[in-house]
């Protein structure tokens, strides 16, 4: 009887456990050893401390939960509680998503960051719509152009066998001239020894990781445009948290914004550094490069604008006025 009452005294003190512990899965599509997957995890270490356990956030990385395309629609139905996603993939759900992939648009972390603040009402009055929370926001390095001969203006681009991974990039190669070859990422190596390709627009830590500096020897650092990460919640999960909780979360989520800015931008400066270590000249874009691609750049927004409508033009009005 002795052992019964025992018994039954801890499988109460088990449910009571289990009552009080929430546990979240949140999927991501990036590797673990990737920037943005290891502020993930101090991110969900940082809820857990702050919460006493309460809230217990599982990260699943490198899409072993949900593949990317599959993580926003996930949260929306409460698949997962949380999630990260590339705002720029859902472009064609909503062009608003795609404001911080218009090329030359923003060109530093700084005005990254100013696009961000003014979109920012925006991207949440959307996502509530949808059912979902804003958490935080961090971008990925910056984009640039690679090529195998120098360029001093968009003349010297016309006719490069220019790799192609996104409606974004095709466009410029058709306002450049330039030709637009399809290439994934999987299969640049390859593409650049048979000289399928000899230019491309992309950060310079795919540089690296694709040993670009064995085929081609020129880095424009251009800034093109820096696509960002969002960790978004399930509305009514994260309603269901006390207060104390989703203060704490909303606490975590800032820090991990603040910290996720900073590691991009180390980052970056440290990929561009590997990149001259290995031969490669890392060089910024001379006046009439910069000013050739702004007007490429020009061309790109208006054709957004005329996708995104007034709440486009809300946000880009935003973002010149900061």
């Amino acid at each position: 009887m002795k052992f019964r009452t025992l018994a039954i005294a801890a499988v109460g003190l088990t449910c009571s456990v289990a009552i009080a512990q929430t546990k979240w899965d949140l999927p991501a599509a990036y590797p673990p050893g990737n920037f943005h997957s290891e502020n993930l995890v101090q991110f969900a270490g940082d809820v857990d401390k702050a919460t006493g356990g309460k809230l217990k956030i599982s990260v699943h990385s490198g899409a072993s939960l949900f593949k990317a395309p599959e993580i926003k629609r996930a949260v929306q139905g409460a698949q997962a509680q949380a999630g990260e996603v590339l705002l720029v993939n859902f472009e064609n759900e909503n062009p608003l998503f795609g404001v911080d992939g218009v090329p030359f648009l923003a060109t530093s972390y700084a005005d990254a960051m100013k696009l961000y603040r003014a979109s920012r009402p925006a991207l949440e009055k959307l996502l509530a719509a949808q059912g979902v929370k804003l958490l935080y926001v961090v971008p990925w390095p910056p984009q640039g152009i690679f090529s195998k001969k120098p360029i001093n203006g968009i003349a010297d681009m016309k006719g490069l066998k220019w790799r192609a991974y996104s409606p974004a990039t095709a466009r410029i190669a058709e306002l450049v001239g330039a030709q637009p070859v399809t290439v994934q990422v999987a299969e640049l190596s390859q593409a650049m020894a048979t000289g399928v390709i000899d230019s491309m627009m992309t950060s310079g830590s795919t540089g690296f990781d694709t040993k670009t500096f064995e085929y081609i020897k020129n880095f424009y650092d251009t800034q093109a445009w820096l696509p960002k990460n969002a960790v978004i919640v399930n509305q009514k999960a994260f309603e269901a948290l006390d207060k104390s909780a989703q203060d704490a979360l909303r606490k975590a989520s800032a820090e991990a914004e603040t910290r996720g800015w900073k590691e991009s931008d180390e980052r970056t400066q440290w990929y561009y550094d590997q990149l001259r270590i290995s031969g490669m000249a890392v060089r910024k874009p001379s006046a009439q490069l910069a000013a050739d691609l702004k007007k490429v750049g020009d061309t790109m927004l208006q054709d957004w604008l005329k996708k995104a409508g007034p709440d486009g033009q809300a946000v880009v009005d935003a973002y010149r006025k900061m």
